[in-house]
């Protein structure tokens, strides 16, 4: 049974090994390029490859889009051919956020049309805690053939977005914390305040104390809420960048509200158009 959303730390480990499973540490820190790797490189899950966001999961910086546009994907399909990824592979990401990095692969795959994979529900730390160990060997990779099938309905523009919130015909969704979209701290853009006419749901919002997702049926609750009578196709995540935005996707395909959308370049994009709309405590 393929898994498409999360994986247990003990499924994980019944499967290490298995040629089929193609494991990734996506651990990283914004304010630290370096520290996931370094982190990788000191000990990490036996056989994952390190996935860098800013390297390998996003494309360079213009003047006019976010933080962490979307990757070159025929560059990334080399990437992911070269760490042994086929059309057949059972993918699982992890990071040591509770998948606030590690959603951002898990939808770039989907968005390149690969379905099977999951994020290791609880992270690194679940998995440590659970006994399971950590290796600082370096993980061998036989390369394989990725074939790729971009559904770029998968994610929407800044126009759209500007579009559809002006004719209340999107449900937008910033999971953010609630002091950056409140505007009352921004450590890394250079505008404070949020898009007029989203909703705030922090993706940590998602998570139970243990770190884990919460049940199916307690985050159908909170999005259906938010959605009141659209659809799930009529929802688009931001955040700051495109990343964490990706957990909220997650956690609404987990509750079974498919088909929502990302705004990969979200907050740090909208705010690059001076003539886009900000709200904030000064506005």
């Amino acid at each position: 049974m393929p898994f498409q959303t999360l994986v247990t730390a003990e499924q994980l480990a019944a499967h290490q090994g298995d040629p089929h499973w193609v494991i990734f540490d996506c651990r990283f820190t914004l304010t630290d390029l370096d520290a996931g790797r370094r982190a990788y490189t000191k000990a990490h899950i036996e056989g994952s490859h390190y996935a860098d966001l800013e390297k390998d999961l996003s494309s360079p910086v213009t003047p006019e889009s976010g933080r962490h546009p979307l990757p070159d994907p025929q560059q990334l399909v080399g990437k992911l051919s070269a760490w042994g990824v086929d059309n057949q592979s059972q993918v699982v990401v992890y990071d040591d956020a509770f998948g606030a990095i590690a959603c951002r692969l898990w939808w770039l795959l989907r968005w390149l049309g690969h379905h099977n994979v999951a994020l290791l529900d609880g992270g690194l730390p679940r998995w440590t805690r659970e006994g399971y160990g950590l290796t600082s060997s370096a993980s061998a990779s036989s390369p394989a053939r990725f074939e790729a099938r971009v559904d770029d309905d998968l994610w929407v523009t800044s126009q759209f977005v500007e579009q559809g919130t002006q004719a209340e015909g999107i449900v937008l969704i910033d999971a953010r914390a609630e002091e950056r979209f409140n505007g009352e701290r921004e450590p890394l853009d250079k505008v404070a305040g949020h898009v007029p006419g989203a909703i705030n749901i922090p993706y940590d919002d998602n998570l139970a104390f243990s770190g884990q997702l919460l049940e199916a049926e307690e985050l159908k609750e909170v999005y259906s809420a938010a959605m009141g009578t659209k659809a799930s196709q009529d929802v688009v995540h931001m955040c700051g960048s495109g990343v964490t935005a990706c957990h909220n996707i997650l956690a609404m395909e987990l509750a079974g509200l498919g088909g929502s959308k990302l705004y990969v370049g979200s907050w740090s994009e909208w705010i690059t158009d001076k003539r886009r709309s900000t709200l904030s405590p000064t506005t």
